[in-house]
């Protein structure tokens, strides 16, 4: 004889224990009166709030991102170029910087054009090419043309942290 209250199992419905749980779990939610999630009642302690996400620095990810750095003798000269700024020092002239626009590929080139803090123009264009300083033996992965004013500097690039290094 089979018992009165007995659940049967059917496919395609839910068992006795999976039922039972379904409806525990159902009534742990309080819900306002038109079915949506009900606000905590006023004696709760306050929610935490969400934690604000950390920005994360840009990766570098193509040839021309990221940080860089280009060199150049005959005259000497540096340059290096920031997420936000681009600064180019020789020997002889004070420092000149500018803000960094971000570059725009040109015929495979990266070029930067800025606006010197002191008025004066400024392009960098740098593309991949295996480049030597002429003074020492070490190979740069990036050639490096800048021009300042009327002068125009020829050198050699490389990433950030990834420069050729002697010894």
């Amino acid at each position: 004889m089979r018992h009165p209250f007995a659940v049967r199992s059917m496919p395609g419905r839910l068992s006795g224990a999976a039922l039972v749980l379904a409806l525990g779990l159902a009534a742990c939610q309080p819900q306002a009166p038109d079915g949506g999630e009900a606000e905590a009642p006023a004696d709760a302690p306050p929610a935490e709030p969400a934690p604000t996400p950390t920005p994360t620095p840009p990766v570098a990810a193509g040839p021309y991102d990221g940080e860089m750095r280009a060199v150049g003798t005959e005259p000497f000269w540096g340059l290096r170029i920031r997420d936000t700024e681009i600064t180019l020092e020789r020997p002889d002239f004070p420092s000149s910087q500018g803000p960094n626009p971000g570059f725009v590929l040109e015929e495979g080139r990266a070029v930067w054009r800025t606006r010197t803090a002191d008025g004066g123009d400024l392009m960098v264009t740098i593309w991949e090419a295996a480049c030597s300083d002429g003074m020492s033996d070490l190979t740069y992965a990036y050639q490096a043309r800048v021009q300042s004013g009327d002068e125009t500097l020829e050198g050699c690039a490389g990433k950030e942290g990834a420069m050729p290094r002697e010894g």
